[in-house]
């Protein structure tokens, strides 16, 4: 926590034992070290976090974390570690545990393992930001680009294709006269404790932008995010 402040910011890392698209996804190597721990080891660099947990139901994920630094106070339940669980109640179990122990926290920085890329700069740069403009929340996002919402298209059981109303004025028009719109990238999703846990929202009335480059956006989920994470990896230790 950066010296002086009063804001408690809690670092949460979900790491689940169970994934479909890579198995043992949280574990997966990328550039010599686990998404576990690239994400452990940029929240605990980080200056703006009091404290830093991970959240999970497996028992090796658990050990694995203890070992790069995080701490694991409470086993998450298994019934909060389906495939379908939602992140909301998985962040509302850690807070209510935590505060049974005494402990309060402001607001709670979600760290998520799939992207890896994050930088100890990207955590504090946001809880700044959180802290100067009161806002409910701030999230991490990427300059739609080339995937801008302009150019999606609504194709039909037949294959037939149909603009949507928000379609671009004319076909192939320039992407620099496209108004510019971002996609979340997952990296961020910091929340105020009152609006995670009586709002029951990430985002609330008022959320911030935290923008992160293309280079360094990269959710994985699936092999093929993992390749793409490793070029990216490839591409910052050539520049």
């Amino acid at each position: 926590m950066a010296p002086g402040s009063t804001f408690r910011v809690l670092g949460l890392v979900p790491a689940r034992g169970g994934s479909k698209g890579i198995p043992r996804k949280n574990l997966q190597l990328l550039g010599g070290r686990t998404l576990l721990q690239r994400t452990a080891d940029a929240a605990l660099a980080s200056r703006r976090l009091a404290r830093v947990i991970l959240s999970t139901e497996d028992a090796e994920i658990a050990e694995a974390g203890r070992r790069y630094g995080l701490e694991v106070p409470v086993i998450r339940p298994a019934a909060l570690a389906a495939d379908d669980t939602p992140m909301l109640p998985v962040v509302q179990h850690a807070i209510r545990f935590l505060e049974q122990q005494g402990d309060y926290y402001d607001a709670v920085c979600l760290l998520q393992p799939t992207n890896a890329l994050r930088r100890p700069e990207d955590i504090d740069g946001a809880v700044a930001l959180l802290e100067a403009t009161g806002a409910d929340s701030v999230i991490s996002f990427v300059e739609a680009g080339k995937r801008h919402l302009a150019r999606v298209k609504y194709i039909d059981a037949d294959g037939r294709v149909t603009d949507l109303p928000f379609a671009e004025i004319f076909e192939g028009q320039r992407r620099q006269d496209l108004p510019r719109l971002y996609l979340r990238e997952g990296s961020i999703y910091l929340t105020r404790r009152d609006v995670l846990m009586e709002e029951n929202s990430f985002k609330g009335k008022d959320c911030r932008a935290w923008l992160v480059p293309v280079t360094r956006a990269c959710d994985i989920d699936t092999p093929f995010e993992l390749f793409l994470a490793e070029q990216l990896l490839k591409y910052h230790a050539q520049s």
